[in-house]
């Protein structure tokens, strides 16, 4: 071997095993001894290898009982049950009248806070990291980083301990964290290869980028339905931090990104002074990456528009979101275009740019200070000049959904009002019991406006994420805007679960519709219990109250249960789903009579899901979450490499989630059989593909060809990306007669779309139960060449094979968790299917 091959060998492994603090630290910085350092408690130096989050949770425990410069508090669990910690660093002086700081600090966003003295007070900065678990270096980083602001004995850090109070977020995404370093260290090498070939590199599916059930982290600010969302905005709002920082990484061709982003997709609620000022900021972050000769960028690539994200939701709240981007080594060491990349270099990168924060933070803590006051001042006086000054939503015959938003906007410590009468405006009706009040003359303004508003015309047609995310259209709620207050009654001081009760007992039958959001898991509940249950397929009346499509009647005789014990299990499921029984003791109806063949009896579900390589995990976690979390319905995950040996003929559904590529073709026959003897096949967005090449169902998709006309090569990708829905919502008609809809109010519902798959309605109407209206588009963007395709496509179809059926959606019903309108459409697809 030659011996410039035999150093390039060698080399990877000498760069590891050397390793030292001082890779990271000045070597003669004046540490206190008694602190335990990072590798005192790990066995190895940071870098050496991935940290789990469980060493990770021991250090940060170590390193809290090791000084008075910090506390740390355990704000609750991730679903697999590790801790969301929070450690909170400044000086002694300040721990010591930290709640008299904290108080002063969010006066600054009430119009007491005019008159604080800024120059006595100190910043409040938010640093988080590895909010996507195979995003790692900045986890490691945050190892050093507390140790150096607890160690340090430095003049400086001690000015700076005085000047800033840090809450420090060691791990974001703690699940994500720890599946990725049992990966990146299991399929370690001894002799480092940088080949990027290697397994090392190649995670297996789902992947360490998302939580327990697959779902982005980063995508969760706004909506806030996982536990780790809700832990972090519990924390931001009880101290509205100045900055926020959200350690990331990219790919490994790239260098270093830190904020602002594209200029012309920054959100118009953002006040142009957060980007003046993260602007000034990224000079702190530019000088410290120069002074170790590190690449980066800024200025390209990421955003400022959806306000669901970490960088970006501290923007809608008087903050100043930084987002950070590390070229990802992946793994321990990778061959990249800029040369040989370790991962102690992206550890030393994010190390880098949490002191320069800290060094920004204080250097511009007045400015800072004063900003965040000055927008809540303008956000008041905005407020005030605005004919609307308050937003009503509810729904009837849904309390639940309503509820679950009412919510979120108390997670954000929105305030919440009661409706104090009933109130009609533009046709639509909202009920005390059912509706909820907003005033806009509150301090958080601006970020009711970003969850409420519609928004259709955008200065710039890319977007790094969604463009449209309405919160009452995702919930499928009314709501308004009204120029007064007079239907607000009293703040809503603790939100309490919407009732649910027998209204009056019977020993004929029981009725109950099909509109509250958690029906479905009371159906599940009640026919585990061996309850029969039937569906109504025609709407009918009982002594002058109307029962809508898709009503559900118990009969009370010829059940497993006594007509006692009966009425107690569906007393008690009610409750717990908030449902409105009605007993009756007749079975004639003014419609159909109760015994009528129009009423189907259910069948108990069996449901397997198709997981593993291919599957968009998203997809598979958000159907997974919905079943396992809020429906109680078991759900059996088969990974496609286990097809071959199981047995599909006990399953009564199987949902294939968006799925692209060549292995499941091998089993094509397998899901034949199943259709054909009985089985129901629901199929997600591009799994549409594999189902038409398969000949499983027969639709006509519409076709989309453009050419570029006038479009130079450097505006390819700006072309290209203009054609993408990234995310938006659009509204559709709906046959409430058919009964993928039983339980739908209205006759609209509004639904997100992010995909280019646009299906030719049926020649028979009753086929195209839902069906996008000729204006469809209700917020976000979507270009004119694919909103012509979209008007009047559909966005379901069904089809019989054999003895069974295939259901295809080509949107996302589930959406991040939050798009509760349409979770509904999945659950009759696998209740009600045998009635379509």
């Amino acid at each position: 071997m030659k011996k410039g091959l035999l150093l390039l060998v060698l080399l990877p492994n000498l760069l590891l095993a050397q390793l030292d603090a001082s890779y990271y630290l000045e070597s003669n910085h004046p540490y206190d001894p008694k602190i335990p350092t990072p590798a005192s408690v790990l066995g190895y130096e940071v870098g050496q290898w991935h940290v789990s989050h469980d060493k990770l949770v021991q250090y940060m425990t170590i390193l809290a009982a090791s000084s008075d410069r910090v506390t740390i508090e355990n704000r609750g669990k991730t679903y697999e049950d590790r801790p969301l910690l929070l450690l909170t660093i400044t000086h002694p002086d300040n721990h010591q009248n930290i709640g008299q700081i904290q108080k002063q600090h969010l006066q600054l966003s009430e119009p007491s806070g005019s008159s604080l003295a800024l120059e006595t007070m100190p910043l409040v900065v938010y640093q988080g990291f590895s909010i996507h678990g195979n995003e790692p270096s900045g986890a490691n980083a945050g190892l050093l980083a507390a140790y150096h602001l607890v160690a340090s004995q430095a003049p400086e850090t001690e000015q700076l301990l005085q000047d800033v109070v840090i809450l420090f977020d060691p791990s974001y995404n703690p699940d994500g964290l720890q599946r990725f370093a049992y990966w990146a260290n299991t399929n370690k090498n001894q002799n480092l290869t940088t080949d990027n070939n290697d397994r090392e590199y190649s995670e297996v599916w789902p992947r360490g980028r998302t939580n327990h059930y697959h779902f982005d982290l980063n995508r969760d600010w706004l909506p806030a339905q996982l536990p780790e969302s809700q832990a972090r905005i519990e924390s931001f709002t009880n101290w509205l931090p100045n900055i926020l920082t959200d350690h990331h990484e990219m790919g490994t061709d790239a260098t270093f990104f830190f904020q602002p982003g594209i200029q012309s997709r920054v959100h118009p609620l953002t006040p142009k002074m957060n980007q003046k000022l993260t602007k000034e900021i990224g000079t702190y972050h530019a000088e410290a990456l120069n002074k170790i000769g590190s690449l980066y960028y800024t200025e390209e690539s990421y955003d400022d528009f959806y306000y669901g994200k970490g960088s970006t939701y501290p923007d809608v709240n008087g903050s100043i979101g930084i987002l950070f981007e590390q070229a990802s080594s992946r793994g321990h060491i990778q061959d990249s275009d800029n040369g040989v990349l370790t991962f102690p270099f992206t550890v030393r990168n994010q190390l880098t740019a949490a002191f320069s924060t800290l060094k920004a933070a204080q250097n511009m803590r007045v400015k800072l200070l004063r900003y965040m006051r000055d927008f809540y001042k303008d956000a008041r006086q905005e407020a005030a000049k605005n004919k609307s000054k308050a937003i009503v939503f509810g729904q009837t015959k849904d309390p639940v959904s309503a509820y679950k938003l009412a919510e979120i906007l108390e997670r954000h410590k929105i305030k919440v009002h009661q409706l104090n009468k009933p109130f009609t405006h533009k046709g639509k009706t909202y009920h005390p019991e059912t509706s909820y009040v907003v005033p806009l003359e509150q301090k958080k303004n601006k970020l009711i406006r970003g969850m409420f508003e519609k928004r259709t015309q955008f200065e710039d047609s890319l977007f790094y994420d969604i463009s449209g995310w309405t919160f009452p259209l995702a919930f499928n709620l009314q709501y308004d805007f009204i120029n007064n207050t007079s239907m607000a009654g009293a703040q809503i001081e603790k939100l309490t679960t919407p009732e649910g009760s027998i209204t009056s007992t019977s020993n004929y039958a029981y009725l109950f519709e099909a509109h509250g959001y958690d029906t479905p898991a009371a159906l599940y509940e009640l026919m585990e219990a061996g309850i029969r249950i039937k569906t109504a397929l025609k709407p009918f009346a009982s002594e002058g109250t109307a029962f809508d499509y898709g009503t559900y009647m118990i009969p009370v005789q010829n059940q497993n249960l006594s007509g006692e014990a009966l009425t107690q299990k569906l007393a008690a499921v009610a409750k717990k789903y908030s449902l409105k029984v009605t007993g009756v003791n007749t079975g004639l109806m003014k419609g159909i009579d109760l015994g009528s063949q129009l009423f189907i009896t259910l069948e108990l579900p069996k449901i397997a899901m198709l997981v593993g390589d291919g599957v968009r995990s998203y997809d598979a976690g958000e159907i997974w979450h919905l079943f396992d979390t809020r429906y109680n319905i078991p759900l059996t995950k088969i990974d496609i490499r286990d097809l071959s040996r199981i047995d599909l003929s006990g399953y009564t559904h199987f949902i294939l989630p968006s799925y692209s590529g060549e292995w499941l073709d091998y089993f094509a026959d397998k899901f034949k059989e199943y259709t054909e003897e009985g089985g129901t096949l629901i199929g997600f967005r591009y799994s549409l593909d594999w189902l038409q090449k398969h000949k499983f169902i027969d639709v006509e998709i519409k076709s989309f060809e453009r050419n570029a006309t006038g479009v130079r090569f450097d505006q390819k990708r700006d072309w290209e990306g203009a054609q993408n829905i990234g995310g938006a919502i659009f509204n559709t008609r709906v046959d409430r007669s058919h009964p993928i809809n039983f339980g739908v109010a209205g006759n609209s519902l509004p639904m997100f779309r992010d995909t280019s798959i646009f299906i030719k309605p049926n020649a028979n109407s009753y086929n195209n139960p839902i069906q996008y209206t000729n204006t469809p588009l209700l917020s976000g963007y979507i270009s004119e060449e694919k909103l012509e395709l979209l008007k009047r496509s559909v966005p379901f179809q069904t089809q019989g094979k054999g003895e069974g059926r295939v259901i295809i959606f080509t949107d996302n019903t589930n959406f991040r968790a939050f798009w509760y309108g349409t979770n509904r459409l999945l659950a009759n697809a696998i209740f009600l299917s045998k009635a379509m």
